[in-house]
């Protein structure tokens, strides 16, 4: 079982706009990067529970249900009085989303490292990303149960939010840390320009394998993915032409994807997996993680794919 530790909120999405009595009519969602990889974990035949903070009124109540209802294991929430998160999200002409956030204080940032559940020994994987892994007091906790848990697999996907931590020394020092024990790092292109906008890639990945990790991946958009092992091995993929309604969602159903994929891989053993990656299974990899992806960029919103969805693709 993964343990995805971050953060649950609502997105709110624009839904119309009356022009003549300037109202907006809007539409929540559950969400938060690491509360939709719980769920596309198990929407695609993983086994996941959920590490945040929740809330106890009507929105948390909301969140916890529509876990169970998918699947996820809340045996790790820590509840709280404190408010929940909402998100913003406006799209562009290009699907891209843009997000506004209303959380700061709320019960997903607020988990400190004595509210943390002990880890059961049915973890075998966890998995950190977006902005809990920079907003203190959570960004502390997180940090110091990656150390305390490094003998287990640990992914991480920095999803940067520079508008709910706009200090970017602070997300580069926990790219640093996280380096350290991680097997994981997946970024986007728009995180590397962000987080280290004078830097090559090449370097970047170079920097990160030596620091340990044993697969680092980027994706870009539309264009190649590509990925590299500890092993020297190099894939880059690139997605087939689809019809894009938003890409709310892509990256967290990519990320989901590879998680379940290295599990299976492992028999339960994700951590061996990866440090076993030969370059067919690693393409292989990538290939059905951008099949995730892709799906989700179909739709509107975070609506990750389920494994019935993918059959036939690639080995699944």
């Amino acid at each position: 079982m993964y343990l995805v530790c971050g953060e649950a909120l609502f997105d709110v999405f624009i839904d119309s706009e009356n022009n003549n009595s300037g109202s907006l009519r809007l539409e929540a969602h559950p969400g938060g990067s690491p509360f939709n990889v719980a769920i596309g974990i198990a929407r695609l035949g993983g086994r996941a529970a959920l590490l945040t903070g929740i809330s106890r009124g009507a929105l948390g109540e909301h969140l916890v249900r529509t876990l169970k209802q998918e699947s996820v294991s809340t045996e790790y929430l820590v509840r709280s009085g404190q408010r929940t998160t909402l998100s913003i999200v406006g799209v562009d002409n290009l699907g891209q989303p843009e997000y506004e956030f209303y959380g700061l204080g709320s019960a997903d940032c607020n988990v400190t490292s004595e509210l943390i559940p002990a880890i059961g020994p049915e973890i075998s994987g966890l998995h950190f990303g977006s902005y809990s892994i920079a907003v203190r007091p959570i960004a502390d906790a997180f940090a110091s149960l990656a150390t305390t848990v490094a003998n287990r697999f640990i992914s991480v996907d920095p999803n940067v939010r520079t508008m709910v931590e706009p200090d970017l020394e602070i997300w580069r020092l926990r790219m640093k840390e996280y380096a350290s024990c991680a097997d994981l790092m997946k970024f986007s292109m728009e995180d590397l320009r962000t987080l280290y906008p004078n830097v090559d890639n090449g370097k970047l990945v170079k920097m990160f394998l030596d620091a340990g990790v044993k697969l680092v991946v980027i994706t870009d958009g539309g264009r190649a993915v590509s990925a590299w092992t500890h092993k020297d091995h190099i894939v880059r993929v690139t997605p087939p032409v689809t019809s894009v309604v938003d890409t709310v969602g892509a990256g967290d159903s990519f990320q989901a994807a590879l998680l379940v994929k290295l599990s299976e891989e492992g028999a339960g053993n994700p951590k061996e997996a990866v440090n076993s990656l030969d370059k067919k299974r690693l393409e292989n990899l990538m290939n059905f993680a951008v099949q995730a992806a892709r799906i989700t960029c179909r739709r509107r919103g975070a609506d990750l794919p389920k494994r019935t969805e993918m059959s036939g693709l690639f080995g699944t």
